[in-house]
């Protein structure tokens, strides 16, 4: 269901430049956290190439879809918090192929929580305290690599940095779009003093990556996966979108973004989702004064992300060839805003808080044991934290 509006339709130039605007702030934002994921577990630059590639694409046929059949303004992201807790995975823990079936098994428990309506009331289940100590505990190491690359990399790291608080104090909505320009930038100065440029390749393409199976992987990757995916942006996704008096049709869209996610994992996506942040850019006032015509908003990102996805294999050959750690700085300034309100919902309850600040520091601990990592025991540690010791201390 969406509002009804009396007033006149809006241009459909308007409607096209809001998208691209919408676009743009959700690809140049956080594909630099994107890459960090997929190459902490194990994928090469071309298999990271064809994974920015797939989930682009995916991410603008699945808005077009829904944009078209509910005509209502959702608009479909990537998982960046998931991303996020990808970089957090011990490196050469798994293989690729490990992960990609792993994201696969995820994107099953995502169209789950359509199908199934006991799924979704389990997942309800899962303390909010603890999921959000979880991603907060994920996002740390990331959000540490603007300040520890500047001790490697000491001009372009302050230069994002300047970029990044210049762009909070003058244009706080773009300043983390304006620290990857300027992390792009810096990427090509540095290619072109080093005449580089054979290594930067543009043509875009897919690679088949067979996925493998393991109950580690899974354990490691697949639940917090779907944890972080859930709980950070399909659910504030929809909370995002009823604000503004939208009605997100919750079957049809976990279907859709869970198939989306499981089919682009065969060529290194790692997951779609419900877009939190950027959902407002295509649902709110400055999107159109008619609300009945803000689909078209959304329908027209959706169309940009199609079109972006040709950018997949030139971003990627950039980051590889740029400085190491430039790309990750600049993933780790895109996350601070995430990791602010991470920690401000893990700690805001009373009775969770010990648990959650548990939770919080074995997932940055990047605790491994039997081959699975501290996303997973972070959970089971703050359970236990808070059976044992809040609920005690309450009874």
């Amino acid at each position: 269901m969406r509002p009804h509006s009396t007033e006149h339709s809006d241009g459909l130039g308007q409607a096209i430049l809001a998208g691209l605007v919408t676009t743009m702030v959700g690809f140049v934002a956080s594909f630099a956290v994107v890459l960090a994921g997929l190459f902490q577990v194990g994928a090469t630059a071309q298999q990271a190439a064809s994974g920015l590639l797939i989930l682009s694409v995916c991410v603008g046929l699945t808005t077009i879809v829904l944009s078209l059949r509910h005509r209502l303004p959702i608009s479909i992201a990537w998982s960046t918090p998931g991303a996020a807790m990808l970089a957090s995975v011990a490196p050469g823990e798994f293989g690729f192929g490990q992960a990609v079936g792993a994201f696969i098994v995820a994107g099953v428990l995502i169209m789950l929580t359509g199908l199934v309506p006991l799924f979704q009331r389990w997942l309800r289940q899962i303390p909010v305290p603890l999921a959000q100590g979880m991603l907060a505990g994920v996002l740390i190491p990331l959000c540490l690599k603007p300040f520890t690359v500047l001790s490697t990399i000491p001009v372009q790291g302050l230069g994002i940095l300047l970029v990044f608080f210049l762009g909070l104090r003058l244009l706080p909505k773009f300043a983390t779009v304006l620290s990857m320009i300027a992390a792009v930038g810096f990427g090509l100065w540095h290619i072109g003093s080093h005449g580089a440029w054979e290594q930067i390749t543009v043509m875009p393409e897919l690679h088949w990556v067979t996925p493998e199976f393991s109950w580690q992987a899974i354990a490691s990757i697949s639940v917090p996966l779907f944890i972080v995916t859930m709980a950070s942006q399909n659910i504030p996704g929809v909370a995002v979108l009823k604000s503004f008096g939208y009605t997100v049709p919750w079957r049809s869209s976990m279907l859709l973004t869970g198939a989306g996610t499981s089919v682009g994992a065969l060529f290194g996506g790692h997951a779609i989702n419900l877009a939190a942040i950027t959902a407002a850019l295509a649902a709110g006032d400055h999107a159109g004064s008619d609300a009945s015509r803000r689909w078209r908003v959304s329908l027209s990102a959706g169309g940009f992300y199609v079109v972006f996805a040709g950018l997949a294999t030139l971003i990627v050959s950039v980051a590889s060839a740029s400085p190491e750690g430039l790309f990750q700085a600049a993933a780790g300034l895109a996350l601070l805003a995430t990791l602010a309100n991470s920690l401000l919902g893990a700690m805001t309850e009373a009775a969770w808080r010990l648990s959650a600040l548990v939770t919080v520091l074995v997932a940055a601990s990047n605790l491994t044991i039997f081959g699975i990592g501290g996303a997973f025991w972070a959970l089971l540690a703050g359970l236990f934290t808070h059976i044992v010791v809040e609920r005690t201390a309450r009874d």
